[in-house]
């Protein structure tokens, strides 16, 4: 199609195309449609609300974390050091079967022995007679236990050796029972001393022997 041609066209169209007047409800739609957006276009970009971090969120729940780990840790630490203590009255036990070196007074006289600590400790423990009931006195000696020395008296019931360890704590405690490395273990708090019986005897006479001794 040429110039012509085009003016041709358009000729017809003026002539003979049929021509609709807008309605004012039209033309008024139209121009507040074309405000709005010349008003959108010029309003600020408002700031969007604040909102917390994510790195926030992260400080929070490193926070909590370590408050939960300090909790669990202190927790844990109060058991791991009655395991060790345990752990250091069986090792102690064994050793002094092993070593040959149960006493340093031999002797099933308590009056014997409980003199012998003397100057040794800072306190006297208590050294009953309880050959009568089954467990006769072999004798005593000198333990380190916990960084403090202790008294452990040692005593026999058939064939089985016990080792009772001594030393001051205050307050009194029920005797509570437990086993390590196949060894039973007795601990309570009676008298201003607290006590600790280690023997691969059965549990309940080694009980029976917490029971006579005060």
């Amino acid at each position: 199609m040429n110039e012509d041609d085009d003016h041709e066209l358009s000729g017809l169209i003026r002539a003979h195309a049929t021509r609709y007047q807008a309605s004012p409800a039209l033309e008024t739609a139209i121009q507040t449609e074309i405000a709005l957006q010349s008003a959108s276009a010029r309003r600020p970009v408002s700031s969007s609300p604040w909102r917390w971090p994510v790195w926030g969120y992260a400080g929070v729940g490193f926070a909590c974390g370590i408050v939960v780990s300090a909790i669990m840790m202190l927790v844990a630490g109060q058991y791991r050091d009655a395991g060790n203590l345990e752990g250091e009255l069986t090792n102690s036990h064994v050793r002094a079967l092993m070593a040959n070196h149960l006493t340093d007074v031999a002797s099933s006289d308590n009056h014997t022995v409980k003199p012998w600590f003397q100057g040794k400790l800072s306190y006297s423990p208590p050294v009953p007679d309880l050959a009568a009931q089954g467990f006769p006195l072999v004798g005593g000696r000198l333990d380190y236990l916990s960084s403090r020395a202790v008294a452990a008296l040692v005593y026999r019931h058939n064939d089985h050796l016990i080792n009772v360890f001594v030393w001051p704590d205050s307050g009194d405690s029920p005797k509570t029972q437990s086993v390590r490395q196949g060894y039973n273990l007795i601990q309570w708090r009676e008298g201003g001393m607290q006590y600790w019986a280690v023997s691969d005897v059965n549990a309940s006479e080694l009980l029976t022997l917490s029971n006579l001794l005060h």
